[in-house]
């Protein structure tokens, strides 16, 4: 099937670069752009990687910085499709992911394919501000999980999304917003899921994902889409603020985080544990000139969290319940430099299950040599884990280009 994938990728740029000789376009907007002749649809291409460097050590007062290790990678290569069909007002959004970290491992118990498909969705703008999305997508959770990992400050998410974000799903989505006065806009979001992440082919397992986020944007429209970006680029000539939450129910999840994590088995894999998980998100983003500055706060707990067989035994599994908050803070110079500080904390129940608190600071350096589209990252984080004699010391280096 890849070998597939991988041949009609390479028919289709072959298919646009003999097409036409010169094309009409610039750098980051885009690889390739076409409207049909009756304007009856349009697509837009997008291509991009990142390459990183990382490398990792662990850190205690007898040994010091000891047991380094490192690796180079491809975190990700990703094809976007998207336009409309017919008319404006019906949108569509295809993104693949093409390397081994995008598309996970093949589960064969649990009828899983490597996970390709990213994004297929369909955007209907039905009524007015109203617009029905169908298909697979992100679903309205934290604000750092919905912002593109080519958007991000730094070179990747914190722990709090590790830990906590409930990433794609499958299912419909509303999604509406409206003006009080002339600035200050509500955005109210709505999802139905399957409730078991992307690209799952097998029947539903226990019940259904609901997700529902609204947010506020009091002094108006951030530029360039601001409010789902990282750093200042846009430099804000007056300050802006959006604030965000998110209320997720997933209803009798088979999952250790929502619709994320690992599958919950009992007797000896012949059957799922089910329980409710509720996750909550409060999250900011702050913006003036070249200051910006990112909060998000995540809670997830869970009916029943400690996982049993049928008979009333425990399995040895448990729903990763907790608290975690992450503040990220940047200054963007007039050389498009970027100095970025963050500082996150994952509190999970330790009664449950047995996680010591963590903290992480992470500080962040970024050369934007074309915004988002090119740019150079590079962080060094410290992990402080309580009543752990090791810590851990992370530096990572990558190079994104997005065209």
């Amino acid at each position: 099937m890849n070998k597939i994938y991988g041949f009609s990728i390479a028919l289709f740029f072959t298919g646009v670069i003999y097409s036409q000789e010169v094309i009409n376009n610039s750098f980051g907007n885009g690889f390739y752009n076409v409207v049909a002749s009756d304007s009856s649809y349009s697509m837009k291409l997008d291509a991009r990687i990142q390459s990183l460097y990382t490398s990792e050590w662990d850190v205690n007062e007898t040994e010091g910085v000891h047991n380094s290790s490192s690796q180079f990678l491809i975190r990700r290569a990703r094809l976007k499709f998207g336009g409309f069909v017919m008319n404006p007002k019906l949108k569509y959004k295809i993104e693949l992911g093409l390397t081994n970290k995008d598309q996970g491992q093949v589960q064969e118990d649990n009828n899983m394919a490597p996970k390709m498909i990213l994004d297929a969705v369909i955007k209907w703008n039905f009524y007015q501000n109203f617009v029905l999305w169908a298909g697979q997508t992100k679903l309205p959770g934290n604000r750092e999980r919905v912002i593109s990992s080519a958007n991000l400050q730094l070179v990747d998410r914190s722990l709090v999304n590790k830990r906590f974000n409930i990433d794609r799903d499958m299912g419909f989505q509303l999604r509406h917003h409206f003006k009080i006065g002339k600035k200050f806009i509500v955005q109210e979001s709505f999802a139905m899921s399957q409730g078991e992440g992307r690209n799952v082919v097998q029947d539903n397992l226990g019940g259904y994902q609901w997700t529902t986020r609204l947010e506020v944007l009091p002094f108006g429209k951030f530029k360039s889409k601001g409010d789902y970006k990282g750093g200042a680029l846009s430099r804000e000539t007056e300050p802006k603020l959006a604030l965000g939450a998110t209320y997720d129910l997933n209803h009798n999840s088979v999952k250790d985080k929502s619709n994320m994590g690992t599958y919950l088995f009992i007797d000896e894999g012949q059957g799922y544990y089910q329980t409710t998980i509720n996750t909550l998100f409060i999250d900011a983003m702050f913006k003036y000139q070249g200051f910006s500055v990112m909060a998000e706060y995540a809670n997830r707990d869970a009916n029943n969290p400690v996982v049993t067989n049928s008979d009333g035994s425990e399995t040895g599994d448990v729903v990763s319940v907790g608290n975690g908050f992450n503040l990220m803070t940047g200054y963007l110079l007039d050389n498009d430099f970027e100095v970025t500080g963050r500082y996150t904390i994952i509190s999970l129940d330790k009664a449950i299950t047995g996680k010591d608190i963590e903290n992480q600071y992470t500080l962040g350096f970024s050369k934007y040599f074309r915004g988002h589209k090119l740019k150079v990252q590079s962080d060094i984080s410290y992990l402080d884990v309580l009543n752990n004699d090791t810590s851990g010391l992370m530096y990572r280096l990558q190079f994104e280009l997005h065209f």
